[in-house]
């Protein structure tokens, strides 16, 4: 990092790490499909430290996954201090690109076959992340529409207030050759850089202090820009909390033609803080939003700022962290079904399972770890894989085939594909009363070949079901079922369960002789 790369404060600027960040995963791309790729997407990306000169950057690109025409791409940024020879991390993103043809056709990519244990969980996991990107847009909504209550403008006094329209700021840039890419597009992360730019300036009229950047939520690039094209830079801070504010930016273009109409290329929202000389965030000025348009992007902040606390609690924990039955809500469903496939594809991927018994063809597995012993249960069966899915994806007709269970009654369709159950169990040994879970149950049917059907579950926790007194009220953390094709008639059937330490009390014998 030199000084050309840096603030006025001598940190590495993130319109420069965005920079960067495009850069490499661009070549990663390009290196997988062989023909010239564009930037489509990029994920939230949380900063967890900032970086000085002098200091090295270093950044690791990987495709994690190819699909029909884009691919995923997994980016790794950390710094090492040369002096002290010491490592932090600053960010984990994924990008999605696509990969482009003559006359900006689209390519068919080949797939990618992972080796190692964490290629193939990355691998597997990209399908959902694919998923969460798709209805992005659609859980906003859905939390606007049905909990207006949860991001109604605030009524705490707002004398002091700023007007927003005060932080509007506008600013046009020419594309000149060295801000386009290879193909004589606007490179993305010059695009990024830009926005990233008149988001700082709008963040510091609303708190008269220098800024600092903490999270991104998704670009999403909908059309190109061509060199001698002027982009149209717009941002505005749509909201101020506590310690915290949002900040909404937008780029258009348009060409020489001035009577063209605009082309919208981007948009993004950026929180940014403001630090004392401690570290500690600031207490930020309100904001007045403008009638009409501008109380839409003041509710929609809120909303935004919602989901962004529950993704970053369920997504961004490690599993081990994860409480057992996190609460249900409109805003973090995507979320909660994104950690609930992802945590069992977590677990089918891992390497050291070991063959424990098998009898009669069926084959039982277990796997130790620091706070778990996990099982997995495999055997072929005679039925097509897409019937298994259907029969053990349903657990109003579990009670038919599986002893344990008396009930399950579905209490939420949260969507075709996620349901909530309450189910109630056999008494267990040494209980005088039988248990009920309240359970997510995610089925995802393969992505593409070779990718098995999923039905994933795991605890939450609802107010319309709390624990009764004439139940033990149970949790799972992590199981399920993956169903493999083996042939036309012919699937091979793994279940899967992470057993918690409060589980082995229930175990009287060794795990060999748990079979049944």
């Amino acid at each position: 990092v030199l000084p050309c790369h840096t603030n006025h404060r001598g940190e590495l600027s993130t319109g420069q790490l965005l920079k960067w960040i495009d850069t490499a995963a661009c070549l990663s791309a390009e290196r997988h499909a062989g023909c010239p790729c564009v930037t489509a997407s990029m994920d939230d990306i949380y900063f967890e430290h900032t970086i000085s000169v002098g200091q090295v950057v270093n950044i690791k690109a990987k495709v994690n996954r190819a699909f029909n025409s884009s691919m995923e791409v997994g980016i790794q940024v950390s710094y090492e201090d040369l002096c002290s020879g010491k490592h932090w991390s600053i960010c984990k993103a994924y990008a999605t690109f696509v990969a482009q043809g003559p006359l900006g056709s689209k390519v068919r990519l080949k797939p990618l076959t992972p080796q190692t244990e964490e290629e193939k969980i990355e691998y597997s996991i990209a399908a959902e992340r694919r998923r969460m990107r798709l209805v992005h847009k659609d859980t906003l909504k859905d939390l606007l529409t049905r909990s207006p209550q949860e991001t109604e403008l605030e009524t705490r006094d707002g004398s002091g207030a700023v007007p927003a329209e005060k932080t509007r700021v506008e600013s046009v840039e020419l594309v000149l050759p060295p801000h386009a890419n290879h193909q004589g597009n606007t490179f993305g992360g010059q695009i990024m850089a830009w926005m990233e730019n008149v988001a700082t300036i709008a963040a510091s009229r609303l708190c008269h202090a220098h800024p600092t950047l903490r999270a991104i939520e998704m670009f999403h690039f909908r059309g190109p820009s061509q060199v001698g094209d002027r982009l149209v830079l717009k941002a505005i801070v749509n909201n101020a909390f506590k310690n915290s504010m949002e900040v909404g930016v937008s780029a258009e273009a348009y060409g020489q033609e001035m009577s063209v109409s605009r082309r919208h290329i981007n948009s993004a929202f950026m929180t940014f803080v403001v630090l004392d000389q401690e570290g500690h965030p600031r207490t930020l000025p309100m904001v007045a939003p403008e009638p009409g348009d501008g109380e839409r992007r003041y509710r929609e902040a809120s909303a935004r700022k919602k989901i962004r606390l529950d993704r970053k609690y369920v997504v961004s924990c490690k599993q081990t962290e994860v409480p057992l039955s996190v609460p249900w809500d409109q805003s973090n469903k995507v979320y909660l079904s994104y950690n609930n496939v992802s945590a069992l594809k977590l677990l089918v991927a891992k390497a050291n399972w070991a063959l424990a018994r098998e009898k009669e063809k069926v084959r039982m597995y277990t796997l130790e770890e620091d706070k778990f012993l996990s099982f997995r249960i495999e055997m072929s069966v005679c039925i097509t894989a897409s019937r298994a899915f259907s029969l053990l994806s349903n657990l109003r007709r579990r009670h038919e085939w599986d002893s344990h269970y008396v009930s399950a009654e579905l209490v939420q369709k949260v969507d075709d594909d996620d349901m909530i159950y309450h189910v109630v169990s056999q008494k267990l040994r040494h209980e005088n009363k039988p248990q009920d879970f309240v359970i997510l149950a995610s089925r995802r049917k393969p992505c593409s070949k070779g990718d098995p059907y999923v039905v994933a579950f795991r605890s939450v926790t609802l107010p319309t079901h709390p624990a009764r007194a004439e139940f033990t009220r149970g949790e799972t953390l992590c199981s399920g079922f993956c169903i493999w094709p083996e042939s036309e008639e012919m699937s091979k059937v793994a279940y899967y369960n992470q057993a918690m330490p409060g589980y082995l009390n229930y175990v009287t014998t060794n795990v060999a002789g748990m079979v049944s």
